[in-house]
């Protein structure tokens, strides 16, 4: 047999005991409920992620709800898109801006407050499958929201609605009640390099 066959061999031989494996986890895998995922980590991607599965959970023909917290002072490619659905997304742009340029801890912790009371009337609506709390880390990082209330409220939600939570530092109270937790590492970032925020890219 020439080398080659071996190795062909040998692969099939492996992925065949990968796939036994793998076969046996989803036959296994049979509980089905509502999960909270957080996206947290210095890297960039983590509110891009959670509009991916919004594209993802409109493609199944899910109704989604959308809070942003702390963005809100310029209009964003996700916001655009995204209101072109206005029967199947709820999309509520509720900060104005990143903390540096507000400067003002207590209207940030009134926006934070207002936008919280969207995100329970969501939280609260059987017919919304997937919640997306954009940045609501950092309004809990700051204190702007008590972390035991919105677990208490995201504890409550529907027995089958999904929350998406994005932004970093998230909290480790958060972090242990979720369900799957991601951490975008930063390895190199364009910005760094003197490169500015761009259409399609950052914003």
């Amino acid at each position: 047999m020439s080398e080659d066959l071996a190795r062909d061999e040998r692969h099939r031989a492996r992925m065949q005991r990968k796939k036994a494996l793998i076969d046996q986890k989803i036959a296994e895998a049979q509980d089905e409920y509502g999960l909270l995922l957080v996206h947290t980590g210095n890297g960039k991607g983590k509110s891009s992620s959670a509009f991916g599965m919004v594209a993802r959970a409109l493609g199944h023909g899910l109704r989604v709800g959308v809070v942003q917290f702390i963005k809100g002072a310029a209009s964003t490619g996700e916001e655009a898109f995204f209101r072109r659905f206005p029967e199947e997304v709820s999309y509520h742009v509720m900060g104005e801006g990143f903390t540096w340029e507000t400067q003002d801890r207590q209207r940030d912790i009134a926006k934070a407050q207002e936008a919280w009371a969207v995100a329970r009337s969501l939280l609260a609506d059987p017919q919304i499958a997937l919640v997306v709390l954009d940045e609501l880390n950092i309004a809990l990082k700051y204190g702007y929201l008590e972390v035991d209330t919105v677990l208490a409220d995201i504890e409550s939600r529907p027995l089958l609605q999904h929350v998406v939570v994005t932004g970093r530092g998230a909290p480790e109270a958060l972090i242990a009640a979720a369900d799957t937790v991601t951490e975008m590492g930063l390895i190199k970032h364009a910005f760094k390099a003197g490169v500015k925020a761009q259409k399609g890219v950052e914003f």
